[in-house]
Order: C-alpha cells, then sequence, then structure tokens
C-alpha cells in the first residue's frame, strides 16, 4: 500500500477542500463516522456517493479449519461490516 493517509492527514485535506479550520474538519470526520458506526450496527447500510455503501451482513454459522492443528471447529454466526466499492470510484482507479 503506496500512500496511506492517516488520520490528521485527511483532516488537513478536508479543512483545506472546505475553506474551514482543522478543528471544524475533525468534528465533522468525527461526527460522520459516528452516524456510520451506529446506522450499521443498526442494521441498517450508508451509501457515500462516489465512495461505495457500507452495510453489515450476518454470516451463517459454518464449521472451519484451525490451520495449525488441522481441528474442525464449529465458528457460531456472526456479523460482519462490508463494503461495495461504487462504480465511479472503480473507474477512477482504472482510467
Amino acid at each position: 500500500m503506496a500512500n496511506q493517509m492517516t488520520k490528521a492527514q485527511l483532516v488537513a485535506a478536508l479543512a483545506e477542500r472546505t475553506g474551514g479550520d482543522k478543528k471544524a474538519a475533525g468534528a465533522a470526520l468525527e461526527a460522520l463516522t459516528g452516524i456510520i458506526t451506529e446506522t450499521v450496527a443498526q442494521g441498517g447500510a450508508v451509501t457515500l456517493p462516489g465512495v461505495g455503501k457500507i452495510y453489515c451482513r450476518e454470516r451463517p454459522e459454518r464449521t472451519a479449519r484451525n490451520p495449525s492443528t488441522g481441528e474442525q471447529i464449529q465458528k457460531p454466526a456472526d456479523k460482519v461490516v462490508k463494503i461495495t466499492v461504487a462504480k465511479a470510484l472503480k473507474d477512477s482507479i482504472n482510467a
């Protein structure tokens, strides 16, 4: 992964693009993160236009294998967060 952006860099870029200060950009990022977390935790989905859709999916109980011992174990049902990348983002990367 070449250019990984940190939270501080993201806040600075957001402040620069919006013409605001870093404090307001940081608060906006925290609010957005909170909204996404709450919505997905409640079973909803959040669509960020041009980025993708973030949602929660339930995985059924399944049989898995311990890679070190080869032993078969039963994994209980659980939930995972999934992200479907928007076509616009895919196209911009492959352009």
